[in-house]
């Protein structure tokens, strides 16, 4: 056989392998190019630093541009850098091992780890199965009800399952499967809208719900680190459920509607969509009964004192024994997300650093003396503060917000003479209002997950950032007001 039969003919197109292969290739290496301009950007940082603060500040201050930098670029995975900042803290001495490590003795940590545990047995019992069935059999023969009641089935799913990628990776299959079933084919703008409630329904009012989203938990756990408090459950929610929680989930709906209009759908849900009429097994019985004590100790932690994250240890005890059967063998080994517990961690110990080295305080006095507060105004520094921190989630994506401001907290409230956890809440305001998506890691997930257009995303974030900043900041402000928080 002549040998020019086993050469590939360049005319002929690429196999899928071969496309495969290639776009992995220019992934990695664009994700290595990032990495060698935050490697660069974190030494240029160090080094001019270092002809004005003492090394430790300027050490810390270039690990901090280049695990942030990392984080937000996506370069590599997200537990990659924070196992560089153990190793780099450490190796350089930039502060004692137990501010290093602080992140792992923080109750946000377990409550984190508690929700991972909570996720995968509802999952494995087969109870989120049957929530989304039952919301299926929920959703009406309107478009407009739909929007309203996916929007509102994901707010509620925010106070059951802590993790807002959990909530999204059970959501949207099933409303997938139910666009498609009702007529709404891919590119649809019934089918992106009733996509869009789903997501932004169950991740952008969580930042009002304390264990439902990782900026919270991270803010949280470096508040106890750092100044040793803790947020209750209640009164967080109390100060940001009303406008950040309930008034948000109006917004997406509406704007759902008004970014995303369609028909009424063309057939309804077929009885195989519509939930079982067994009752609920053992294991969904026992689940139920952790989840719902769960809740109402979480809501009641002003009265008996124990912190959410024991409470969520205590219940992903309960789940992880075998007996109790839900969740699956091996659990532990194959099925915990390692990566986000070391992210947490990694980030927590890192704004402890930032306290420790005296960093934070150096970059407030630059602020102060660039930002003109004042103690009679409370109004115009709450805006100036949550301006801040809104910049900062622009720059360096939703969880290095808390990294970056909460190290500062204190001297910010001397310099604006509001309380300090006055200061603390107005990274809530910034880190719940999004611009763009590559801010948030599960808006990414989602869009990736659903096919949604990137553009479409990307409008809708630009559109309730922009009712975020005109209509819901001055509510929450003068719901603060009321509250006595300003």
């Amino acid at each position: 056989m002549d040998a020019v039969t086993f050469m590939a003919d360049p005319a002929q197109p690429q196999s899928q392998s071969d496309r495969s292969t290639t776009s992995d290739r220019a992934r990695s290496s664009r994700n290595a190019w990032r990495s060698v301009g935050v490697l660069v950007a974190a030494g240029c940082v160090g080094g001019l630093l270092s002809l004005h603060l003492p090394l430790p500040m300027a050490g810390t201050a270039a690990l901090v541009v280049f695990c942030i930098g990392l984080w937000a670029t996506a370069a590599v995975p997200e537990y990659w850098p924070a196992l560089a900042f153990f190793l780099i803290a450490i190796l350089f001495q930039l502060a004692p091992a137990e501010t290093v490590f602080s992140g792992f003795h923080s109750s946000t940590f377990w409550l984190f780890f508690g929700g991972i545990v909570l996720g995968i047995a509802i999952r494995h019992t087969g109870l989120g199965q049957r929530i989304a069935q039952l919301l299926s059999s929920r959703l009406g023969n309107t478009y407009a009800g739909m929007i309203v009641r996916v929007t509102l089935a994901g707010l509620a799913l925010a106070f059951i399952i802590p993790s807002s990628m959990a909530r999204i990776f059970l959501l949207l299959p099933l409303i997938m499967a139910m666009a498609d079933s009702l007529g709404y084919r891919p590119g649809s703008n019934g089918r992106t809208g009733m996509l869009i409630a789903a997501v932004f329904g169950t991740w952008a009012p969580a930042f009002s719900i304390l264990p439902s989203n990782a900026p919270n938990m991270i803010l949280s756990g470096m508040v106890e680190s750092l100044y040793a408090q803790q947020f209750s459950y209640g009164y967080y929610l109390l100060v940001h459920f009303p406008v950040l929680g309930l008034l948000k989930a109006v917004a997406v709906a509406l704007l759902a509607l008004w970014m995303f209009p369609d028909r009424d759908p063309v057939a309804t849900i077929d009885g195989a969509a519509r939930p079982a009429s067994s009752s609920l097994s053992g294991p969904e019985r026992r689940l139920v009964g952790v989840l719902v004590a769960c809740i109402l100790l979480w809501l009641t932690d002003g009265l008996h004192g124990i912190s959410p994250g024991w409470v969520a240890l205590a219940a992903a005890l309960y789940c992880l024994l075998p007996a109790s059967r839900l969740t699956p063998g091996q659990c532990i080994d194959e099925r915990i997300n390692y990566g986000s517990l070391f992210f947490v961690a990694g980030i927590i110990g890192l704004g402890a650093v930032i306290a420790s080295t005296g960093l934070g305080e150096a970059a407030m006095d630059w602020t102060e003396r660039h930002v003109a507060f004042a103690h009679d105004q409370p109004l115009w520094n709450a805006l100036a503060l949550t301006a801040i921190s809104t910049l900062f989630a622009i720059v360096v994506s939703l969880p290095g917000v808390p990294a970056i401001m909460t190290p500062a907290a204190e001297s910010l409230a001397d310099a604006t003479g509001l309380s300090l956890m006055a200061v603390l809440m107005t990274q809530v305001l910034a880190f719940s209002n999004v611009l763009l998506p590559y801010q948030a890691p599960p808006l990414l997930a989602a869009l990736h997950m659903a096919q949604l257009p990137l553009a479409a995303v990307t409008k809708f974030c630009l559109a309730l950032f922009a009712v975020g900043i005109v209509a819901l900041v001055p509510l929450e402000l003068a719901w603060w007001f009321v509250l006595g928080l300003l």
